[in-house]
Formats: C-alpha cells, sequence, structure tokens
C-alpha cells in the first residue's frame, strides 16, 4: 500500500467523481481507477460503489477512509517535524473562522504567514465554533477563531482571548424602539428575532442571557450569515441581536446598546498536544497582531 493510492482514495471520496478527483491529483484518470483498483484487490474488499453517474464509499471505504486521512496527516506531519529541525517551517496550516470574527484580520495574517512561509500549504475553514473546536480535538485542524458566550469557554483545546464584548440590539429605522438610546432585555421580550440556528454558539449568547433574565424570546427565523441577518432586520421583519463591528453604518439601520445584554468572547484556540510546526509558526505571528 503506497501513500499515493491513500490519496487518490481520499480524493476520489470527498469529491466523488474520477475526473475531478484525477485532476485534483495532477493525474490521468485511468491512472487513479488502475491504482484504486489495485488497493481494493490487496485489500480485498470494495472501498467505492460505481455505476455510470455515482461513485460513493462502500462500508469498508467508510472504514478505511479516516485510517487513509490519518495516515496521511501522520506522514505530512514527520516531513513537517524533520524539516522544523532544519529551521524550515512546512507542511499544512489549516486555519477556522467563524463569520463573525473581527477581533483579528486573518486574510492580512495569512497573508503575512504565506509570505514568510511559503512551503506551507494554507487551507481556510467557514463554520460553527464547536465543529472547530472538534476538528482541532481530533488532529484535523490546527488553529481557530472562535465565538462563544462568556459562560461557555472552550475546553479540550488550548485558548486565549482575543476580545470580549456585548452584543447590541439592531431594528430597522422605522422599527418603534429606533429612538432608544438603551434598551433592556425584557423591552425585547415580545418582538421577533432573527439569529443563529439553535443549538449553535452563536446563538447560546444570546439563549443564555434570556434564559438568565428568566424572558423568554420569539426566533422566528434562523440563518447562518450575518448579512443576511441584516437584511431582514432592514425589512421590518425582525431584530437581531450582533457584535458591533459585523454591523455595517447605515441610513437603514439602528444599534442601541443593551443592559445586561449577551456577552460575546471572541478565543483563538490549538491543539493543546504537540501543535504542528506551522501552527506555532502561526501562533507567534498572531501574538504581535493581538498585542
Amino acid at each position: 500500500m503506497e501513500l499515493q493510492q491513500l490519496r487518490y482514495v481520499v480524493a476520489l471520496a470527498e469529491e466523488q467523481n474520477f475526473t475531478r478527483a484525477a485532476a485534483r491529483c495532477f493525474v490521468v484518470q485511468s491512472s487513479l481507477s488502475h491504482q484504486i483498483k489495485a488497493l481494493e484487490d490487496e485489500l480485498g474488499v470494495k472501498l467505492f460503489a460505481r455505476s455510470s453517474r455515482r461513485v460513493e464509499l462502500t462500508a469498508a471505504g467508510e472504514a478505511f477512509l479516516d485510517h487513509a486521512r490519518a495516515s496521511l496527516d501522520a506522514a505530512e506531519r514527520a516531513v513537517a517535524d524533520a524539516a522544523a529541525a532544519t529551521g524550515q517551517i512546512r507542511g499544512t496550516l489549516t486555519v477556522g473562522v467563524i463569520p463573525t470574527a473581527t477581533a483579528i484580520d486573518v486574510p492580512a495574517l495569512l497573508g503575512e504567514f504565506h509570505r514568510a512561509h511559503p512551503d506551507v500549504r494554507i487551507r481556510l475553514r467557514g463554520g460553527g465554533s464547536d465543529d472547530f473546536i472538534a476538528a482541532i480535538r481530533a488532529g484535523r485542524m490546527d488553529v481557530a477563531v472562535l465565538g462563544l458566550s462568556d459562560r461557555t469557554p472552550p475546553t479540550g483545546v488550548n485558548s486565549r482571548v482575543l476580545a470580549r464584548e456585548r452584543l447590541v440590539a439592531v431594528v430597522s429605522v422605522e422599527h418603534p424602539l429606533a429612538g432608544r438610546r438603551r434598551l433592556r432585555l425584557a423591552d425585547l421580550a415580545e418582538e421577533a428575532f432573527v439569529d443563529f440556528p439553535a443549538g449553535s454558539p452563536g446563538r447560546a449568547q444570546s439563549d443564555l442571557a434570556f434564559d438568565a433574565a428568566g424572558l423568554h424570546r420569539d426566533v422566528a427565523f434562523e440563518v447562518a450569515s450575518s448579512e443576511l441577518m441584516l437584511d431582514l432586520v432592514r425589512q421590518g421583519l425582525v431584530v437581531a441581536l450582533l457584535p458591533p463591528a459585523v454591523i455595517p453604518d447605515c441610513e437603514e439601520l439602528r444599534t442601541i446598546p443593551v443592559t445586561a445584554g449577551p456577552t460575546r468572547v471572541e478565543y483563538l484556540a490549538w491543539s493543546s498536544f504537540n501543535p504542528s510546526p506551522a501552527a506555532r509558526a502561526f501562533l507567534d505571528m498572531v501574538g504581535p497582531a493581538i498585542g
């Protein structure tokens, strides 16, 4: 069994198409197909179910895939560690960023990192804080920017507070509350809200604040994008609670501080167990950027 065969299996599992998998691996389709067939013959099991239109992992393929990824990660880490011993930073840096990250300029940092360490392949992933924490614990991600309630700090990973801020109420300029200089949570309890999906860390910040105040609220709209939230607010359909930095300065919206409102903490998180040379180099770079 060769590492190249494992790369082909991972590519085909993720692309679910021989043509795209071959292009991703920079080989001709016939070579990729032959190598996967040879691996299946060696293992004595079918890793993929194939038809003229579909390619899917079999149960054996599902079981094999996690080990294939782990083997590739271990091989890549071995090369990176050997290079680091000679002062070179190589390998892969996988970074997760929540949609509402504002404490650090992630694109600028990644650009600076790339210029300093051009041999490192950078991967950027969007998503939620819980998924990022799980990925860091499992060794699938190096560092991530998280957004959590101040009552639920990250566990099982190393972390550093980047920023702490209170969410503000966002209403349309036509809303009856638009002229208020400050609100209480009770003032918002009868409003229809837009928020992140139930159970997500972005939603938990506001849910915990209302629960602590003994108040119920109606989240009528659940979306994953702060931009879409603001568009719904502009239409006068809902109100929102968001970090001030993600709210544009525009005539259609009003932002209002909320007494005892939800507190959001932005964290930088990374593995508590043997971070890669690329991860350590990135963390060294982030330090000066956040003072």
